[in-house]
């Protein structure tokens, strides 16, 4: 799921363009239950701003996917590892080990989200590359 002040929680794809500074990702792996801050959401959360009255939406932000986890670790057994961690910090690993490298260091143009350093490649070449080689064995059978 992805939180932002966009309107409510809303499924996220499990795509290197899902991580943006700005939203809170949530990712069930059933053995894990990961809490993602983006950089912008991390910093405003270090800098204390959920404590300022005035910042009470941003208090709402961060509180609703730690409800959200601890629904999911109540209703689970074997009870999953909780994390909680912020862009660009080491237990950012858990999430962007699973996420579809759509944006790496080889993409033309940025692209939107966060870079992921990977030689794998993303579902899209993978996509176009089984429909090259159905095609060509296909034209071989012929």
């Amino acid at each position: 799921l992805s939180y932002s002040f966009n309107g409510p929680p809303q499924p996220a794809l499990l795509d290197a363009e899902s991580v943006r500074p700005d939203t809170i990702l949530l990712l069930d792996t059933f053995f894990h239950v990961v809490v993602f801050h983006g950089e912008t959401v991390a910093q405003w959360r270090e800098a204390k701003y959920h404590e300022q009255e005035e910042h009470a939406a941003f208090r709402n932000l961060l509180e609703a996917p730690q409800a959200d986890a601890q629904m999911i670790m109540d209703s689970r057994f074997p009870v999953p590892r909780y994390i909680v961690c912020d862009q660009h910090k080491s237990e950012a690993r858990f999430l962007m080990a699973k996420l579809n490298p759509s944006v790496t260091h080889n993409s033309e143009g940025g692209g939107v989200g966060a870079q992921v350093f990977t030689d794998d490649v993303s579902l899209r070449v993978f996509m176009e590359h089984c429909k090259f080689f159905v095609v060509l064995f296909a034209s071989f059978l012929l």
